[in-house]
């Protein structure tokens, strides 16, 4: 999504300063700015959030090809964890006996 938007402005861009290179006007950039939120209003209608839990025994647990851990639990009252490899959650104590991911992606309808 972010590189769209941004191949958005790389192309669009250009052709403003083509039109008249010695002047951009204020009405240049809110055009340029309402075609921006425009684009990403259109690809943001399209995009959902989708989001699973995932528990396994032990410190670790991985999420599912293509999701990515936006938060972790630990059994045992531990409160120290950490994403590792954007992949997967580990718990920082010792003796953890389950540990789970919350694992989300971005998904194009």
């Amino acid at each position: 999504m972010k590189s769209a938007l941004f191949l958005g402005v790389v192309l669009l861009l250009p052709a403003f300063l083509v039109a008249n290179p010695e002047q951009c006007t204020l009405n240049d950039i809110l055009s340029l700015t309402s075609l921006m939120k425009s684009m990403a209003s259109t690809i943001l209608s399209q995009a959902t959030l989708e989001c699973t839990d995932i528990s396994a025994r032990g410190a670790d647990v991985s999420c599912p090809e293509d999701y990515t851990p936006f938060s972790c639990s630990c059994g045992m009252g531990c409160g120290s964890w950490d994403i590792r490899s954007k992949t997967a959650c580990h718990c920082q104590c010792g003796g953890i006996d389950w540990t789970s991911a919350h694992c989300c992606r971005i998904t194009v309808k």
